[in-house]
């Protein structure tokens, strides 16, 4: 069986992509050069990136999902504030801050890490910095046009409506020539008090 390219996530309401598409085409006119810009319908809160598993180990992934989900109820984020990694001299990538009830989402995010961890999956090393990815610089991209491409987006500003977060998905990532396709293999709802 081929392996599945997978990460866990949460989707983002239809009208928060409709304003990150308005958000992109106004970034877009400056015509930076050498960005790769994410699809709007792509974009999406990722929480842990799983690379390749067996499509054996779904059921599995999607319990430790079930197990961090559980004592959490459903909370709400907002996506505000606009910025770069890792940091606006040597942009490499724009994204979208996240803020809210960010002590839940981290919580959330920790049990998540640590039951995968019992199933063989390395955590982060990095602290979770929750974010929507807007672009990445391609790596050809100048120094002078990665700082440019950072004053770009610091000159910007950006909020938008609230995400509620109910469930977390488990995301299949086919890698395509136009760009990556996402589909949903599992969720798990938030079940807290």
């Amino acid at each position: 069986m081929e392996p599945v390219r997978s990460f866990i996530a949460i989707e983002l309401p239809d009208e928060l992509k409709l304003r990150l598409t308005q958000l992109e085409t106004e970034l877009k006119r400056d015509e930076p050069p050498g960005v790769k810009w994410v699809s709007p319908e792509s974009i999406h809160l990722t929480l842990k990136f799983l690379g390749n598993i067996d499509a054996g180990r779904i059921e599995a992934i999607t319990r430790a999902m079930e197990e961090s989900a559980q004592g959490i109820a459903p909370f709400r984020l907002r996506a505000s504030g606009l910025g770069v990694f890792p940091n606006l001299k040597r942009a490499q990538v724009a994204w979208v801050g996240i803020n809210g009830e960010v002590d839940r989402l981290s919580r959330l995010q920790k049990q998540l890490e640590s039951n995968l961890a019992r199933l063989g999956f390395t955590p982060e090393s990095r602290a979770f910095t929750p974010h929507l990815t807007l672009a990445r610089l391609k790596n050809y991209a100048s120094p002078d046009e990665r700082q440019s491409f950072g004053r770009l987006i610091a000159s910007r500003e950006f909020t938008a409506g609230n995400i509620e977060v109910v469930a977390i998905n488990l995301m299949k990532s086919q890698l395509t020539r136009s760009g990556a396709i996402y589909s949903r293999l599992s969720s798990a709802r938030l079940e807290g008090k």
